[in-house]
C-alpha cells in the first residue's frame, strides 16, 4: 500500500506541474476499461488507467476555473483523505471510530458557537449540503409533531432545489413549498413572507432563508425572518451552504448577520475554504432533536456514552469526512480563513466594476458570485452560449445558468488563483461580445 501510494504522489506531483497550463474542461475524453482485468493490475497499469480519468476530468487548479463553487481543494484537507481512507474508521458507531467520533462533535460545537447558535449547540456532517438540508427539516417536522401530517415550507423564490427534494423525501406533495418573492436585490422580502403566513391555513414546518442564492449570491434578512418565527412559534432553518462560512471569518460576519438566531443551519466549507469534498454540515440549536428524530436500535454495537454517529442522521455508514475539515481548518488558522474570504470579494468587486459600464443587466449580490445578461430583450440565449465558449476558448470557464426564464452567465470567483489578469480578460471578451 505504502509503494502504491507514493507511485501515485509522485504521479499527481506531475500532473500538478501542467495543472495551471491545461483548461478547465478537457477536449476529448477517453474511457477507460470499466470491467475488471482476468488478472490484476500492477501499480504501473493503474497509473495508466487512472491518467485516462484525470486527463478527462474537470481541472479547478487552473485560474480560469470559475463556473461553479468547485475551487482548488485546500492542501492539508487531501491529505485528510488519504488518511480518512487508510484509517477506514466508521463513524456509524463510536467504538468504530473512538476518537474521530469526539473529534467531529468537538469541532462541530465550536463552529456552531462560531455562528452564533449557542453554548449547548451542534451538529452531524453528511455527505453534500442536500442530505444536510433534508437533515434539518425532518429534524424540524419531527419535533414539531408534524409526522405523517400535511404541512408546509416557506421560502425565498430564489432557494435551492435542495428544498424541492426535502419534500419529496418527506413524502409531501410539490406545491407544499410555498416560494416568497423576492425584492431587487435578489432576498426575500419579509412583509410578503408575514403577509402570506398570515393567511396560512396548514401547518407550517420551517420557513427558510438563504444565506447565498446559488445564482446571484444574496443573503435573505435572516434577523426580520426571525422575529416573524419568534412571533409565530415556527421554526428557522437557515440554508448556509454557500454563505454561512462568513461567520468563521472575523471581517464578514455581517453578510450573514444574526444566522445564530436559527434553529437549523447547514454550512458546506467545500463551496468556499475548499475544504476535498464532501465536506458539509448540520447544525442545531438543540442538537439533541437529530436522536431524537433518527435513532433506530443499534443492537450490534456497543452502547455509546452519547448518541452513536448513526443515530444522528440519514447516513449510517459514513465515512471520517471530519479529518478534512479538522486539518484543513488547522493549516488555513483564523488569517487563512479571512484572506479566503476577502480574496474572492475583491475578485467579485473587480469584475463587477469592469462590468459595471457595458450594456448588461448585472443583478446584485452579496458573496463572490456574479452574474448577468445582455440589456437587449430577446438576445440572451444565443449570445450566452456563444460567449461561453469564446471565453473557453481561452480557458475561461463561466457557467450558463437558467435565472428566471432567461439565461445568464455567470462567475463564481472563489478560486484564489484566478488573478487580474483573467478578470481583465474576461471583461474585455464580454465587451467584444456585446459590440458584435
Amino acid at each position: 500500500m505504502v509503494a502504491l501510494i507514493r507511485q501515485a504522489v509522485t504521479w499527481l506531483e506531475g500532473w500538478h506541474e501542467e495543472a495551471r497550463t491545461q483548461p478547465p474542461l478537457p477536449g476529448s475524453v477517453t474511457l477507460p476499461p470499466v470491467a475488471p482485468a482476468p488478472w490484476g493490475l500492477d501499480a504501473t497499469s493503474l497509473m495508466e488507467d487512472l491518467e485516462l480519468v484525470v486527463r478527462g476530468s474537470y481541472n479547478p487548479w487552473h485560474p480560469g476555473a470559475m463556473a461553479h463553487l468547485d475551487p482548488p481543494p485546500n492542501p492539508a484537507s487531501v491529505v485528510g483523505e488519504l488518511v480518512c481512507a487508510w484509517l477506514n474508521n466508521n463513524m456509524l458507531a463510536e467504538e468504530l471510530s473512538p476518537l474521530l467520533s469526539q473529534l467531529e462533535r468537538r469541532l462541530l460545537r465550536w463552529i456552531a458557537r462560531r455562528l452564533g447558535l449557542g453554548d449547548s449547540a451542534g451538529g452531524v456532517m453528511a455527505s453534500g449540503g442536500t442530505i444536510c438540508t433534508i437533515t434539518a427539516l425532518v429534524t424540524a417536522r419531527h419535533q414539531q409533531g408534524l409526522d405523517g401530517r400535511q404541512a408546509c415550507l416557506y421560502a425565498s423564490a430564489d432557494c435551492h432545489s435542495s428544498l424541492a427534494k426535502a419534500l419529496r423525501v418527506m413524502g409531501l406533495p410539490a406545491a407544499a413549498l410555498r416560494l416568497v418573492p423576492t425584492d431587487a436585490t435578489g432576498r426575500l422580502d419579509p412583509h410578503l413572507l408575514e403577509q402570506a403566513l398570515g393567511k396560512e391555513t396548514e401547518p407550517i414546518l420551517a420557513v427558510v432563508a438563504t444565506a447565498g442564492t446559488t445564482i446571484r449570491g444574496a443573503v435573505d434578512p435572516i434577523g426580520p425572518m426571525a422575529d416573524i418565527c419568534r412571533r409565530r412559534g415556527l421554526w428557522l432553518h437557515v440554508d448556509g451552504a454557500i454563505g454561512a462560512v462568513c461567520g468563521l471569518g472575523q471581517r464578514h460576519q455581517g453578510r450573514v448577520a444574526h444566522m445564530g438566531r436559527a434553529d437549523s443551519l447547514t454550512m458546506n466549507p467545500q463551496k468556499w475554504l475548499g475544504i476535498a469534498k464532501a465536506s458539509a454540515m448540520v447544525l442545531l440549536r438543540q442538537p439533541q432533536g437529530l436522536a431524537d428524530t433518527f435513532a433506530t436500535p443499534l443492537a450490534y454495537m456497543e452502547p455509546a456514552r452519547v448518541a452513536h454517529g448513526g443515530d444522528c442522521g440519514l447516513q449510517g455508514t459514513r465515512p471520517a469526512e471530519v479529518l478534512k475539515l479538522w486539518l484543513g481548518l488547522r493549516q488555513l488558522g483564523q488569517q487563512g480563513i479571512d484572506d479566503l474570504l476577502d480574496g474572492a470579494l475583491h475578485r467579485a468587486q473587480v469584475l463587477r466594476q469592469g462590468l459595471a459600464p457595458l450594456p448588461l443587466i448585472l443583478p446584485s449580490g452579496d458573496l463572490h458570485i456574479v452574474c448577468f445578461r445582455p440589456s437587449a430583450a430577446g438576445s440572451s440565449e444565443a449570445w450566452s452560449r456563444h460567449t461561453r465558449q469564446l471565453l473557453l476558448d481561452q480557458g475561461l470557464m463561466l457557467s450558463r445558468p437558467l435565472y428566471r426564464g432567461t439565461r445568464h452567465l455567470k462567475a463564481v470567483l472563489g478560486n484564489p488563483f484566478t488573478g487580474m489578469e483573467q478578470i481583465a480578460t474576461v471583461v474585455d471578451t464580454i465587451s467584444a461580445s456585446l459590440s458584435r
